[in-house]
């Protein structure tokens, strides 16, 4: 049952960590201001522009990039506050022991960890949605879509499709081909110059040719236009802009489902989004269980000594998880070995700070 040194722990933690939010938050969009006036100048943006299509979107998804460092932060100045005054010290003195002082500091890390997953899984992907189109159109001036070039991908259960490149504006697609399969055994193949698209489902193939292998034959088919439905569509030729960070859990998740089924490659990156709006909020767990335990020593410098060094285990943390994404997009790492690996890490770490803390 809580008492009131949890309700009071719970609520200075907390407190703690919107108002570390609102100043870390309010120097970041001052600072992005500056770097982006001449965009938004030249442009002509008004203000309502500038803050209902960016700045209301920036918020959040900052927020919850940074939600473990934030509480970090506020766990290390109230455990710091807490030590200095002496309040450990008596808490312990009283029979209560350093694993029942944990109780509050976890409960508003799972309070903060919960609001983070849900923003992150299906409040910012929305926002993302604006805000990375803003970006692409005012700031960075590219193209929010482009088209995949040297794209194979199965159509059915016995077809593979092949196309060098897309045109989306005429929805033509050049070097076409088609092969079918019965087993491991190639049965047919279509090549094409060209193919364009009609209806949902439905191709016309341009100066065609077609290969039929039965036994040891070959019966060749040539001709101007063949019209063939084939499952793939004009999007699957398409890639957005940071498309990953567009979308939903759920969207995410059958995204990549749906793809891996039809052998689509490169999709690491929809991988590692998905697995790291799992890791990110155990993060705040992982990182209050190491606030306190570094913090909950009283020292003679005061706070400083506790935020240097919780502010030097968080940089670190943020980068292991920077370092271990990027070898998962470019270095081809499992995404969840590598999502997870800092979290792993830094709760050993966390643990072993927690065994060597005052008891």
């Amino acid at each position: 049952m809580l008492k009131r040194i949890d309700f009071y722990i719970i609520k200075k933690v907390l407190g703690t960590y919107f108002l570390s939010i609102l100043m870390i938050i309010s120097i970041a969009i001052i600072i992005d201001i500056t770097e982006k006036m001449d965009n938004f100048y030249n442009e002509n943006l008004s203000l309502n522009t500038i803050i209902m299509d960016y700045y209301i979107h920036f918020i959040p998804f900052y927020i919850n990039l940074f939600s473990s460092l934030f509480a970090f932060i506020a766990v290390l100045f109230v455990t710091s506050k807490l030590a200095f005054n002496s309040e450990i010290i008596a808490m312990l003195a009283g029979g209560i022991s350093f694993k029942r002082i944990l109780v509050p500091y976890f409960i508003s890390a799972a309070i903060i960890a919960l609001f983070t997953f849900y923003i992150g899984s299906y409040i910012i992907p929305r926002g993302n949605d604006v805000r990375l189109d803003f970006e692409s159109r005012y700031v960075d001036h590219i193209a929010v879509e482009s088209t995949l070039r040297n794209v194979q991908f199965k159509v059915n259960a016995n077809g593979i499709a092949y196309m060098e490149r897309f045109d989306l504006k005429g929805e033509k697609g050049y070097r076409f081909s088609l092969d079918k399969f019965e087993g491991k055994k190639l049965v047919s193949r279509i090549t094409a110059t060209t193919i364009k698209h009609d209806s949902l489902h439905t191709w016309t193939m341009y100066d065609f040719m077609k290969r039929d292998f039965v036994g040891m034959r070959e019966i060749l088919t040539t001709g101007d236009t063949l019209k063939r439905e084939i499952e793939m569509t004009p999007k699957e030729f398409v890639v957005v802009k940071n498309h990953h960070e567009r979308m939903t859990n759920p969207e995410l998740r059958e995204y990549i489902n749906s793809q891996s089924q039809r052998g689509r490659a490169g999709l690491n990156a929809y991988k590692l989004e998905y697995q790291k709006r799992f890791a990110m909020p155990f993060g705040a767990i992982i990182l209050t269980l190491i606030g306190v335990s570094v913090a909950s020593r009283k020292t003679r410098g005061g706070a400083g000594f506790h935020v240097l060094i919780g502010f030097a285990l968080s940089v670190t943390y943020i980068l292991c998880t920077l370092v271990s994404s990027s070898f998962t997009v470019k270095g081809g790492w499992n995404p969840i070995f590598a999502i997870w690996l800092p979290n792993i890490v830094y709760s050993g770490i966390g643990i072993w700070l927690y065994r060597i803390a005052p008891k």
